[in-house]
């Protein structure tokens, strides 16, 4: 359980701070949301308390955590499929998983991919989405300004 305040982090949607725990009445019934404050961009997400671990959400990691990955970020190796379709589905899946390690790599194999032949619209769509999840959770965790936190992503993955 979560409480007001704390950082956590959505895997398709990105980190942010729990504003509030509201009562909505759904199809009949009520149930409890966390309002979810997004720290990229103005939005806000509600989930249903009682599912915030099959959708995957938990704390933003620690700073040590996030400096730890900027440095692994550097040296990951990515290894992403030929086919449009099966690599597409693998970069969702890699997303949906929550973990940050894998996010910087979607953002790593698609930055790669896009300097060599280039990106589909929904390949472009998605390198967006992941880079937004990935610096939303390392501005939360560093507490850094955007730029900063964009700034040093982009350098990191441009070796």
């Amino acid at each position: 359980m979560f409480q007001i305040g704390d950082k956590v982090v959505h895997p398709m949607h990105g980190a942010g701070v729990i504003d509030s725990i509201v009562e909505r009445k759904v199809a009949g019934q009520v149930q409890e949301y966390y309002q979810l404050k997004l720290s990229v961009g103005n939005m806000t997400v509600m989930v249903p308390t009682d599912n915030t671990g099959g959708i995957g959400m938990r704390p933003v990691v620690s700073g040590a955590k996030a400096e730890e990955l900027m440095t692994e970020m550097e040296v990951i190796e990515v290894d992403m499929t030929q086919n449009w379709n099966r690599r597409y589905r693998e970069n969702l899946e890699r997303l949906k998983s929550g973990d940050l390690l894998e996010v910087a790599r979607v953002v790593k194999g698609l930055r790669q991919r896009e300097g060599q032949r280039g990106l589909s619209n929904g390949e472009r769509k998605m390198l967006h989405t992941a880079k937004q999840i990935l610096i939303s959770e390392l501005v939360l965790a560093q507490s850094l300004p955007y730029e900063t936190v964009e700034s040093s992503v982009d350098t990191v993955l441009s070796h």
